[in-house]
């Protein structure tokens, strides 16, 4: 490889992580699975309100 080329490399990936940074994040953040036992325990031991009468 000449210099040309790996410069050029180099900035490209340096671009392609920069815009990977600015990309919008559509995964959801990460739960514990203790936190999602005690999510559930205190989902489970909330009285349920129903709406009749």
């Amino acid at each position: 490889m000449n210099r040309r080329k790996k410069i050029k490399q180099l900035l490209e990936a340096h671009a392609k992580k920069a815009n990977a940074k600015l990309a919008p994040k559509n995964k959801p953040k990460y739960i514990s699975k203790a936190d999602r036992a005690k999510l559930a325990a205190d989902a489970e031991n909330e009285p349920t309100v129903s709406a009749e009468g």
